[in-house]
């Protein structure tokens, strides 16, 4: 099964992110620093990108730093958003401004940032390719943030549209998904055709991916560990009340900030009969389903049949 799987690489990134990302002075900061990581997660971004370099028949403990290194961006931006969002749960846990302030969140993942570069030259690669994936990673960061804006920007419109939530995606969440699929390609120097095909996998699995996670926020409860509803009351634009409003839909607790128990059920009710969270199913298995007609590049093995199940399970998970 692939949870299994996953489970496993998991574990090995796990402990390379021990190896790695020790605990340092000043001891607030790195506490800080490490809070989100300890505090476990599915590592899927770094358990992809040992997936693809297995997929490509190569030695996935050459290019295991990159994995790192993108699993470290991923909670840099965790950190961050949590902030913006004034979100107090992550993983089970609290966040880290509500922990150790927001002056030392802040710290916390500008310090993860800089680390990620560092781990990433740790591969075991040619220099040149080395050069490019670090640049590439900065490209993807440099998106990440324009993503992040974008989304901050619709919490001030009426008129967002579907495919400016999708592009919104594509950079915030899917982007970092694309590069953790296709930096094995790129440290091993692998034909462009196939770099391209992973990369294709990654960003519209990523999109499967965040469009399912959205819907986690609603359909979730207590099992996704943050805020239960957050983006409802937050009022985020995502896929499911983007559709919701095109059919006329008016949420009650919809950017209030605070909203009953109650409240938040009777919403939720009216996304499931104007039909937004089916429509929003639709759209992540969609996505999925280009994500894995990518992998033909490949050659026909073990590794490839397991990206594929993982891209299912993105939109399959309950978590």
């Amino acid at each position: 099964m692939i949870s299994e799987i996953i489970r496993e690489r998991a574990e090995v990134v796990n402990r390379e992110i021990e190896r790695i990302l020790t605990m340092k002075e000043p001891e607030g900061l790195y506490k800080a620093t490490r809070h989100y990581l300890k505090a476990g997660g599915k590592r899927l971004r770094p358990v992809i990108t040992i997936l693809s370099a297995e997929a490509l028949e190569r030695d996935y403990r050459a290019v295991l730093p990159a994995g790192i290194a993108i699993e470290t961006i991923h909670n840099f931006t965790l950190i961050h958003d949590d902030i913006m969002d004034e979100d107090e749960m992550r993983r089970g846990v609290k966040t880290v401004h509500t922990l150790f302030g927001v002056p030392t969140a802040i710290l916390a993942g500008d310090t993860l940032y800089a680390e990620a570069f560092e781990i990433l030259t740790r591969c075991d690669a040619k220099h040149e390719n080395i050069v490019r994936a670090v640049k590439k990673l900065a490209e993807v960061c440099i998106e990440i943030c324009e993503g992040q804006f974008m989304d901050m920007s619709f919490e001030e419109r009426d008129d967002v549209k579907e495919d400016e939530y999708i592009e919104m995606v594509r950079k915030k969440t899917a982007m970092l998904i694309g590069i953790s699929a296709s930096i094995p390609a790129i440290l091993f120097g692998e034909e462009e055709r196939v770099e391209r095909a992973l990369w294709n996998y990654g960003l519209n699995a990523g999109i499967g991916f965040q469009i399912h996670d959205d819907l986690l926020d609603i359909t979730g409860k207590e099992k996704i560990g943050k805020d239960w509803g957050s983006d409802i009351v937050e009022g985020k634009k995502t896929l499911i009340i983007i559709k919701a409003f095109e059919r006329g839909i008016e949420l009650k607790t919809f950017g209030k900030g605070k909203a009953e128990r109650y409240e938040l059920e009777e919403d939720i009710r009216r996304l499931y009969d104007c039909g937004a969270i089916e429509y929003a199913r639709k759209k992540a298995r969609e996505y999925i389903e280009i994500a894995k007609s990518q992998l033909k590049v490949l050659k026909d093995n073990e590794a490839r049949r397991h990206l594929s199940e993982l891209a299912d399970f993105l939109v399959e998970r309950e978590y």
